[in-house]
C-alpha cells in the first residue's frame, strides 16, 4: 500500500481485511458543575502492539514470537511496505469486553491461535480519533476492581501525550491511526514498540531473553505521562511523569535512556516521576484486602488538578467506598508527614527523605507538567513485569535496599515472576468502570 507525500514516495503501515475491526463500545460521563453528568458515546482500540502483523501479499507472517521477518522485514522501510495490521477479536483473542460504561480485562486468553498476555487500550472519541482530556483544573474519577490481581500485576489506567489520530497527519507513512491503535508514548520512551511514526520499528531489534513475545529495536517513542491509577488488590500509586518536548517524539539508541541501551536519567523525560504510595509513604494499613480501602470490593477513585487556569500545582487523591469519602492517606515518612498530595514540595521533599534523583524537577516540575496535560490520552492496560517483576510497584525495590522508601509494598520480593504470575494467575482480571470528568467536586458524591 503506497501514499505520495511532498516529500516523494513513501510506503504506510497497511490495514489488512482478514479481521474486521469493530470496537467495544465503553461510554463516559461529562460533567459540569453542581454534578450534572451526561454519558458521552466512546469506545476502546487495542495498541497495535498486540496486533497480528502478516504479510501484503498473504497471511505470513512478519512478526511471530518476538522476532521480524527477516526477508519480509530487512529494514523498517520495506517492513512498513510488506505488512500490514490486523483487525481484532477483542474478546476471543484478548480476552477483552466491555458492557456499556464498563471494561473488564482478562490477563491471559487461550485463543484459537495463540496465547494473549495483556492488553493496552485507547479510549476512542470516533473510529478515527483519540478522546482528547485537558486535565488543567479538572478532576478524573472512575471506579476499578482489582480484587482479582494478586502481586506482579498491574491495573494501570493512565494518560499519555499521543496525538489525536495516533499519529496518522503527522506522519502519512501512517495509514493504521488510531483506529488501529498507533502511536503510543510514554516516559519511559519505551523501545519494544513494533511501529513508530509510522514505520516499522525492526532496525536492530533484539529479541528480549526473558519474554518470548517481545524484543527491542533502535528506536524509542517519548511523551509526558500520568499515571492516574497503578494497582494490584495490594499496592496502589499514582504519578506524574513529564517531559522537556511537547508531544510525541521518537528517540534513537541511548537518547531513549535506559530503554535504549543508556543511563536511566538519560532520555528527555523523567522515568522515575513523583509517585504517592501510601505504603511506600509510611501507611500500611490503608490500601489492601480488608483495610482502610477494602480491595475486596470496587472503590471509586478520585483525581484533582488544582491549581489556577491553565497552571497545576498539586495533585489531590480521595477514594469513595461503601458510600463515604475517603481522603488520602497522610506521609509518616521523616521530612514529608504534613503530605498527602502530590506538588512540588512534596516532590523536592519526598526525594530528599529517600535520597533519589529528583528527575521530576530537573525536567521543569509542575511548571512544565502543566503544559503537557492538555492534550491527553486515557490508557486502559493489565500488564506483568519482565524487567522487575513489578517488585517497584508492591514489594521492596531494590531488594537488597532497606533504606527509607526500598519497601514500597507487602508481596514478597520472590514473587511477580511472569512465569509464575501467568501461569499461576492466568484468569485474573481487573473492572474499569463509571468514568467521569469534569471540574472540581462534581464528580463524586
Amino acid at each position: 500500500m503506497l501514499c505520495v507525500g511532498l516529500f516523494g514516495l513513501v510506503y504506510s503501515i497497511g490495514v489488512g481485511t482478514n479481521t474486521q475491526e469493530t470496537h467495544p463500545k465503553l461510554s463516559w460521563k461529562q460533567c459540569s458543575s453542581g454534578g450534572s453528568c451526561t454519558t458521552q458515546q466512546g469506545s476502546v482500540v487495542i495498541d497495535s502492539n498486540w496486533r497480528w502483523t502478516h504479510s501484503t501479499k498473504d497471511l505470513t507472517n512478519c512478526y511471530d514470537g518476538n522476532l521480524w521477518d527477516s526477508t519480509l522485514c530487512p529494514d523498517g522501510t520495506t517492513c512498513s511496505k510488506n505488512c500490514v495490521l490486523e483487525g481484532a477479536d477483542y474478546s476471543g483473542t484478548y480476552g477483552i469486553t466491555s458492557s456499556g460504561d464498563s471494561l473488564t480485562l482478562k490477563f491471559v486468553t487461550h485463543g484459537s491461535y495463540s496465547t494473549n498476555v495483556g492488553s493496552r487500550l485507547y479510549l476512542l472519541k470516533d473510529d478515527n480519533n483519540y478522546q482528547i482530556f485537558n486535565l488543567a483544573g479538572k478532576e478524573f474519577t472512575f471506579t476499578v476492581d482489582v480484587s482479582n490481581l494478586p502481586c506482579g500485576l498491574n491495573g494501570a489506567l493512565y494518560f499519555v501525550e499521543m496525538d489525536q489520530d495516533g499519529g496518522k497527519g503527522k506522519h502519512k507513512e501512517n495509514e493504521a491511526g488510531a483506529k488501529y491503535g498507533t502511536g503510543y508514548c510514554d516516559a519511559q520512551c519505551p523501545t519494544d514498540l513494533k511501529f513508530i511514526d509510522g514505520i516499522a520499528n525492526s532496525d536492530g531489534w533484539k529479541p528480549q531473553d526473558n519474554d518470548e513475545n517481545s524484543g527491542n529495536g533502535k528506536y524509542g517513542s517519548c511523551c509526558s505521562e500520568m499515571d492516574i491509577w497503578e494497582a494490584n488488590s495490594l499496592a496502589t500509586a499514582y504519578t506524574p511523569h513529564v517531559c522537556d518536548t511537547k508531544g510525541q517524539k521518537r528517540c534513537q539508541g541511548t537518547a531513549c535512556g535506559e530503554n535504549g541501551g543508556g543511563d536511566r536519567f538519560g532520555s528527555e523525560c523523567d522515568p522515575d516521576g513523583c509517585d504517592f504510595n501510601s505504603w511506600r509513604q509510611g501507611n500500611k494499613s490503608f490500601w489492601g484486602p480488608g483495610l482502610i480501602i477494602d480491595t475486596k470490593k470496587s472503590v471509586q477513585v478520585v483525581t484533582q488538578f488544582i491549581g489556577s487556569g491553565s497552571s497545576v500545582t498539586e495533585i489531590r487523591r480521595k477514594y469513595v467506598q461503601n458510600g463515604k469519602v475517603i481522603e488520602n492517606s497522610y506521609s509518616t515518612i521523616s521530612g514529608t508527614e504534613k503530605y498527602n498530595s502530590i506538588s512540588d514540595d512534596y516532590c523536592n521533599a519526598q526525594k530528599k527523605a529517600f535520597g533519589d534523583t529528583n528527575s521530576f524537577e530537573n525536567h521543569g516540575g509542575f511548571k512544565r507538567f502543566s503544559q503537557h496535560i492538555q492534550d491527553m490520552v486515557l490508557v486502559l492496560s493489565l500488564w506483568d513485569d519482565h524487567t522487575v517483576n513489578m517488585l517497584w510497584l508492591d514489594s521492596v525495590y531494590p531488594t537488597n535496599s532497606n533504606k527509607p522508601g526500598a519497601d514500597r509494598g507487602p508481596c514478597e520480593t520472590s514473587s511477580g515472576v511472569p512465569a509464575d504470575v501467568e501461569s499461576k494467575s492466568a484468569s485474573a482480571s481487573v473492572k474499569y468502570s463509571d468514568i467521569r470528568f469534569g471540574p472540581i467536586d462534581s464528580t463524586y458524591k
